[in-house]
């Protein structure tokens, strides 16, 4: 039998390689992680989130925010645009504290409400939302049968779903450069983090199955960093 080729032997080592999910807790409630996650430097990457998603076209006037965490994709939401009003929603209690603190500090409890919510199980009534939005909460979620189609629901026709996660590397050695480039000067605790939720991270396919499932356009999931994909769709 002739010796298998270059191709298939690449191939067969990124098969290998292929990580499967490793899941991390649903619910941040620990005191001292959540402090550390509020105290990481995520001010890059909520500015661009806020600006990819203006750019998307009208945000309109009601917007919820679906894992909220410390409410600073909304801080920087209400600075950037002084017309909405978000709906911040969480399911840990911890994280919600912190995000009160925040918000009494940048003065915004009056444009932001907080609320204690199970995205997979939204309380809010049908067509309520101008836009919905969520940023690095789908990683944390054990099964996502019922996330998007929970998102839409609350959504207005023609109004904006927009979500942003991280995507599961093919390698552990993917895994580590990517650590190593985004936390290499973050405290042990937070470079685990980040290799946690790399590790628990759907893939572009994964997430591109969920929103045909949901109903969705297959062409509305992109990669739009090195490291996240974008779920963006209007409402139909």
């Amino acid at each position: 039998m002739p010796p298998p080729t270059r191709a298939v032997n690449s191939l067969h080592n990124r098969v290998l390689q292929m990580l499967d999910r490793v899941l991390e807790p649903e619910v941040m409630n620990d005191r001292q992680e959540a402090i550390e996650y509020d105290s990481m430097d995520h001010a890059a990457v909520n500015c661009r989130f806020v600006q990819d998603l203006i750019a998307a076209g009208p945000i309109g006037e009601d917007c919820l925010d679906l894992g909220t965490g410390t409410a600073l994709i909304p801080i920087e939401l209400c600075q950037q645009d002084s017309s909405v009003r978000v709906m911040a929603s969480d399911a840990s209690t911890m994280m919600l504290d912190l995000a009160r603190y925040n918000l009494e500090v940048q003065g915004l409890m009056h444009r932001v409400q907080l609320q204690f919510v199970d995205a997979k199980k939204l309380i809010f009534q049908g067509s309520y939302f101008d836009t919905v939005m969520s940023n690095s909460l789908v990683h944390h979620l054990p099964t996502h049968e019922s996330f998007l189609p929970e998102a839409l629901r609350v959504l207005r026709t023609g109004g904006l779903l927009f979500v942003r996660d991280l995507c599961r590397p093919d390698s552990l050695e993917q895994v580590e450069c990517i650590v190593s480039q985004y936390a290499g000067n973050e405290i042990e605790s937070a470079r685990q983090m980040l290799r946690q939720s790399l590790k628990a991270a759907l893939t572009l396919e994964e997430i591109g199955q969920l929103a045909v499932a949901a109903g969705l356009d297959s062409d509305c999931v992109a990669m739009t960093s090195d490291r996240h994909w974008t779920l963006m769709a209007r409402k139909k």
